[in-house]
């Protein structure tokens, strides 16, 4: 073949390559987002017959102004010292929202371990009738309303994207429901976009990032790659406030709380990355991998919290950090970075790490082969 030839060939191909391309960046662009593989799993087993559980009356859907009082109100601008009076208003005036958001999620544990048909649908009529309602939507609040807002997403979305991406498929013979909720989910995401986007630096903490965590599950419940756009943009605005010995500086502010503040900081934050890398975003070594350093911080802290006192000095309050579950992070975190044996074998220690806000049983999802992850929810 002559160079004319060779010229005249590849004249031919180029906009034949070009093409095909541009239609892969499309497909690629256009694959639809997904959860982690633990979100796929099927139902463990389908009863039939015998006693049910029965399905507990729908919380009154929550209409009103996100008004409410703070449990730390009255305290000075650390936001560390708890006010009870205030915090058992706080307590009665969301009640039925905290009701929804953990009956939500035990009801789709419960559903994914026995298969009930009544507990689907029990479940998909407490959600339905909220989002009929168009319940949590008020443009009438404050921080800890639009604090409530984002957690009650975060909690309903991650739990029902169990439902929806489960090998068992159980929302197929139920379309015009799951419909009717996504829709909800959606309208409510654009909503706490709104509460939360922007926010200066120094008022970006934890809140942003269970803020973030809320628009990353309903994103990939909605299939909304905005949302899912929105929801790193976040991240990466919280893990590049991480400091080279990885503290929050916005989260040694909580005096006494500080390193309990850290700790909760991660839980957002690590399923945020998790659920961006199966969508082939890889967010692990933005800022220098200031998640792992963040995470690796706060375990140090935990076996000697002096690091955190000599920070801001004060004595850390240590009393969340006794309840396993706070460190349900763990789960995705270890799935993310390479986890020594001596936090491998603490996780396994604590597990299996149930927690409603973020969707219920992380040990099922992420590690599902642990003898504990395997036991009834």
């Amino acid at each position: 073949m002559n160079c004319m030839q060779t010229r005249t060939l590849k004249t031919l191909l180029a906009p034949s390559l070009l093409t095909l391309a541009m239609f892969a960046g499309a497909t690629q662009a256009a694959a639809p987002l997904r959860p982690p593989q633990g979100y796929f799993a099927p139902i463990e087993k389908v009863k039939t017959g015998g006693k049910s559980e029965g399905c507990d009356a729908v919380p009154t859907p929550y209409i009103g102004a996100l008004q409410f009082r703070s449990k730390y109100e009255g305290s000075d601008k650390a936001r560390s010292t708890l006010n009870e009076k205030s915090e058992k208003a706080f307590r009665e005036a969301t009640a039925d929202i905290t009701r929804i958001e953990r009956g939500i999620s035990k009801q789709v544990m419960q559903f994914m371990r026995d298969g009930r048909p009544e507990q689907l649908e029990c479940t998909l009529n407490w959600l339905v009738t909220w989002a009929r309602a168009d319940a949590l939507m008020s443009r009438d609040f404050n921080h800890t309303g639009k604090s409530m807002r984002k957690w009650a997403l975060g909690s309903m979305a991650s739990s029902y994207v169990r439902l929806k991406f489960s090998d068992s498929h159980p929302l197929a013979t139920h379309q015009e429901e799951a419909q009717v909720i996504e829709a909800w989910f959606s309208k409510m995401a654009d909503q706490v976009v709104s509460d939360w986007d922007n926010l200066p630096l120094e008022q970006t903490n934890n809140h942003s990032y269970w803020a973030a965590w809320s628009v990353m599950a309903t994103s990939v419940a909605t299939n909304r790659r905005d949302l899912f756009d929105w929801a790193v943009k976040e991240y990466k605005v919280g893990v590049n406030q991480v400091d080279a010995q990885g503290f929050l500086p916005n989260e040694l502010k909580r005096q006494q709380r500080a390193l309990a503040y850290h700790n909760y900081a991660l839980p957002p934050l690590a399923m945020i990355a998790s659920f961006a890398q199966v969508n082939g975003v890889d967010l692990r070594q933005e800022n220098n991998a200031a998640l792992k350093r963040l995470g690796d911080r706060v375990l140090a802290g935990v076996e000697d919290p002096d690091e955190f006192e000599e920070k801001n000095g004060k004595e850390q309050d240590m009393k969340d950090l006794k309840v396993d579950s706070k460190f349900a992070w763990l789960e995705p975190f270890c799935s993310l970075y390479t986890c020594t044996p001596d936090v491998l074998a603490q996780k396994h220690k604590m597990q299996p790490f149930k927690t409603f806000r973020l969707g219920g049983d992380l040990t099922k999802v992420y590690d599902p082969a642990s003898e504990k992850g395997n036991k009834g929810s």
